[in-house]
């Protein structure tokens, strides 16, 4: 496996493209519309589900104090706003070894 080469953005386009005979800027353009969407449900609902695939959640960091690994002082680390992916059921099944 350490030859496999992982998918790029325009090997994605590529497949859809002929899969769904589409024009590349087409599946292009959905793939923006998609992630404008899920930008704008991540602000509006604080998460964001692909069915089958993916759930992006919204969630909030408190603040706290954290260590400088090249010295080992403390730091103070300020609070934060992060998306976390959480990969559904299904994929991780069909994925992942029993």
């Amino acid at each position: 496996m350490a030859d496999a080469r992982r998918m790029g953005k325009s090997d994605l386009f590529a497949h859809f493209s002929e899969k769904f005979d589409m024009k590349r800027a087409d599946v292009r353009d959905f793939f923006d519309a998609l992630q404008q969407l899920s930008e704008a449900e991540l602000k509006r609902a604080g998460e964001f589900v692909l069915p089958g695939m993916v759930k992006l959640v919204k969630q909030d960091r408190q603040a706290r104090v954290g260590r400088n690994p090249a010295t080992g002082e403390q730091i103070q680390i300020p609070a934060k706003t992060v998306v976390k992916a959480r990969i559904a059921k299904q994929l991780k099944d069909a994925v992942l070894p029993r």
